[in-house]
């Protein structure tokens, strides 16, 4: 976190046309792994950053963005899913944003930060601002992932900063984000166990249901609405809707008797059954590197 305060979000909302690209931290010293802050609303946010082990200032690189569940930490959510080292060695920029009250604002989810309407929407583009200042970032390749409330979030972003996000990995969070509208097609990967008592598969008060979800989806994307199985292993099933527009996809991975979990990640107790057929982390990446 050396150098955190200095003159965050200059270059913030200059204008300078879609056409030119953000990123100036090309040819910069890179800056630490750790966590970084920075100033958004008011609040100090942090958030945990992993450089690619080959990371060099002369080459744009991925970022993906891994949000943590309500009540859970980034610390917590770079264990559960490994994905800061099995990314960094994929030549990700990997970042675990840190959530005001241990939750974040996905629209209809969660806690104390939606209670509160924390701009968590800004605090990503803020974010993404900061990385693309000092890192040399490939701005058309965000990605975004999380668990849970980090799920939701993965949603609500596809939704509310589309322009900013090339595809989504959402694992036991649903599309939360009323009237949206994204700028272009988004790629969705969504896992959910059946079992799921958190975030019930057929939803209830005002959690969209599974199937609802990828309905959204595959009729945002403007995909075929008949799918075709990719894989079948074990206790998962996962169903892809192509045809989409700009080669964009919708992909449902459903976890039979599966419950609120990170499939192939680390168990939380008391939250059901977790697969070990297949790992999601590893799936997500692959996702992400086919963008």
């Amino acid at each position: 976190g050396e150098g955190e305060g200095e003159g965050e979000g200059e270059g913030e909302g200059e204008g300078e046309g879609e056409a030119s690209p953000r990123t100036t931290g090309c040819g910069r010293q890179a800056p630490a792994d750790g966590t970084w802050t920075l100033r958004h609303d008011g609040e100090d946010r942090s958030f945990v950053v992993r450089l690619p082990d080959n990371y060099s200032a002369s080459t744009p690189v991925p970022v993906v963005l891994n949000f943590h569940g309500r009540q859970q930490s980034a610390n917590q959510q770079q264990v559960l899913t490994g994905m800061a080292t099995a990314g960094a060695a994929r030549g990700f920029v990997v970042v675990h944003p840190v959530g005001i009250g241990r939750t974040f604002n996905a629209g209809l989810c969660c806690g104390a930060a939606m209670d509160d309407d924390v701009d968590d929407v800004g605090f990503t583009a803020a974010l993404l601002d900061r990385l693309e200042r000092d890192l040399c970032i490939d701005s058309d390749r965000v990605f975004v992932t999380g668990l849970s409330n980090g799920g939701f979030m993965a949603h609500h972003l596809a939704c509310q900063l589309s322009e900013r996000i090339a595809a989504i990995a959402s694992v036991a969070g649903t599309d939360g984000s009323p009237g949206c509208n994204p700028s272009h097609p988004i790629p969705v990967l969504h896992f959910h166990g059946t079992d799921d008592q958190v975030v019930p598969w057929d939803g209830f008060g005002g959690f969209v249901s599974v199937p609802t979800t990828i309905e959204h989806w595959v009729e945002r994307n403007q995909c075929a609405t008949t799918p075709t199985t990719t894989l079948n292993v074990g206790d998962v099933r996962c169903d892809r809707y192509a045809g989409c527009d700009n080669d964009a996809v919708v992909e449902l991975c459903a976890i039979d008797g599966g419950g609120h979990q990170w499939p192939g990640g680390v168990d939380i107790p008391f939250l059901g059954h977790n697969t070990h057929d297949v790992d999601a982390t590893d799936m997500i990446l692959n996702f992400f590197a086919a963008r």
